[in-house]
């Protein structure tokens, strides 16, 4: 078991300044020494105390941890024990995703990650480290060809200036429209804009659209590891951000392994599908994965 190094660190509930500062630093980086805040220590504790079988949930870019709290509340009343660890906010260090699925005493976690969040958990699935895995509308990996225009656009507000890498880039109400929000009605659109939207690092956006050019990229999925588990992918028939193309082009990737790979188109949702008001649709897809593994 890695030895974890624990942290204090200032938040203040997710404003715009804390994440500037917080996204600012943010990229993907191999497997190496994490930290973790006093919250998540707290969160792994309880989880190991409970002795219930733990499901990690990862958030991506734009949305914050809190992101998660209802679907948290549905696998716990499962009989699972959630815990929804944050995207650091200390210079240089990225790995707590890679940190907390090795700190439960005794059970290897199940993960879900939507976005960057559903790339980070197919990494960790990919090392093994991972009883079963959802991948949500995941960002794409290095081996993952296809580039439709309608995820060009949803990134320009970060690619469009490569001085954004080492920025965190705040999203309009319009490009949330478009990159989140575009399967729903304006006034839901704008409530989750006010309710979820943050800034976020360009880091991890520039690694990715980089991948199949850099061969030491951070963004890239070990798909052949036999200790991989089981993994769903989903994908919001209207996605703007990561389309079908890019779910379908993970998935066959994902299928060179020997284990269970599945994947599920959702219809008439888009990238906003885990906080929008269809959200427990796709949790309970989710859920129902998780249950016949774990």
């Amino acid at each position: 078991m890695k030895n974890i190094t624990l942290e204090n660190r200032k938040t203040n509930g997710g404003t715009a300044t804390h994440n500037l500062r917080a996204a600012e630093s943010l990229e993907l980086s191999p497997a190496g020494p994490a930290t973790v805040t006093d919250h998540e220590a707290q969160q792994v504790e309880r989880a190991n105390a409970t002795g219930s079988q733990p499901v990690v949930f990862v958030h991506g870019l734009w949305l914050l941890p809190g992101s998660w709290d209802r679907w948290a509340t549905v696998f716990e009343e499962a009989g699972y024990v959630a815990v929804s660890p944050s995207w650091p906010d200390d210079p240089q260090t990225v790995d707590e995703a890679n940190a907390i699925p090795e700190v439960f005493a005794n059970k290897t976690p199940a993960i879900i990650g939507h976005s960057f969040g559903g790339l980070l958990v197919q990494i960790l699935a990919g090392r093994g480290l991972s009883a079963a895995t959802v991948a949500i509308d995941p960002a794409p990996f290095r081996g993952v060809l296809p580039l439709p225009l309608s995820a060009l656009k949803s990134a320009w507000p970060v690619l469009g200036n490569p001085a954004n890498r080492h920025r965190a880039i705040p999203l309009t109400f319009e490009q949330f429209r478009f990159g989140f929000a575009n399967a729903v009605s304006e006034p839901e659109a704008r409530e989750l804009y006010r309710t979820f939207a943050v800034p976020a690092s360009g880091a991890p956006l520039f690694q990715a659209a980089t991948a199949n050019l850099n061969p030491w990229t951070e963004a890239k999925v070990d798909v052949k590891n036999p200790e991989r588990g089981p993994l769903l992918i989903t994908s919001g028939e209207k996605d703007n951000t990561a389309p079908w193309a890019i779910a379908n082009a993970s998935f066959k990737r994902q299928q060179l392994n020997c284990g269970v790979t599945e994947i599920v188109e959702i219809p008439n949702r888009g990238h906003a599908l885990t906080v929008d008001s269809g959200w427990r649709e796709v949790a309970d897809i989710s859920l129902a994965f998780i249950r016949r593994f774990v």
